[in-house]
């Protein structure tokens, strides 16, 4: 039998998360992207070759991935403070002895949830307009000849991201605006 709890977090307490985002980044400042991006893969490799994960974990992994695949998409080129805040939560997501240890049974990973929403709710038009552009790398891949000149294949990608990346800035301002955020 499945059971519901929910419990609402303030702004404080997402000031606390916030908080603990920035002092894992900082803990690890002279650490490489690319260190901290195998290191999450190793993290999410051995969760999953841990049985039995908690369903409440185990939804969140596909959001964790496409969150990496965001920041490791050379073509998309993630704004820096968007980087910085997805390297922030795999820093924060791969500490095994954040706010509440990861071996502790059922509720290790409850902070690392927490986290992974928080920064999915602050950059969801950065991952809509990320869907964009993957949609539309695929579908010009498929309906252009694969012979294309690459300058023409790049200036197109360029022009599509660059309005895609237009758009979420637009879009995340309002959001900022407007929200309790």
């Amino acid at each position: 039998m499945a059971m519901t709890i929910s419990f609402e977090l303030t702004d404080r307490d997402l000031q606390f998360f916030r908080k603990a985002l920035k002092q894992s980044r900082d803990a690890v400042r002279d650490a490489e992207d690319i260190e901290i991006i195998d290191a999450i893969r190793d993290v999410l490799e051995e969760i999953r070759q841990a049985e039995p994960l908690p369903d409440f974990v185990g939804k969140r992994i596909p959001e964790l991935e496409s969150l990496l695949s965001m920041l490791t998409d050379d073509e998309w080129q993630l704004p820096d403070e968007d980087r910085e805040r997805l390297l922030a939560t795999f820093v924060y997501f791969a500490d095994p002895e954040d706010i509440l240890p990861d071996d502790i049974p059922v509720i290790g990973y409850l902070d690392d949830v927490i986290i992974i929403e928080l920064v999915a709710r602050e950059l969801f038009h950065v991952r809509v307009a990320y869907d964009d552009f993957c949609r539309f790398r695929e579908d010009f891949e498929k309906n252009t000849d694969s012979g294309i000149d690459p300058v023409i294949r790049r200036d197109r990608l360029d022009r599509r991201r660059q309005q895609l990346h237009q758009r979420m800035r637009r879009r995340s301002a309002h959001q900022k605006k407007s929200s309790l955020w």
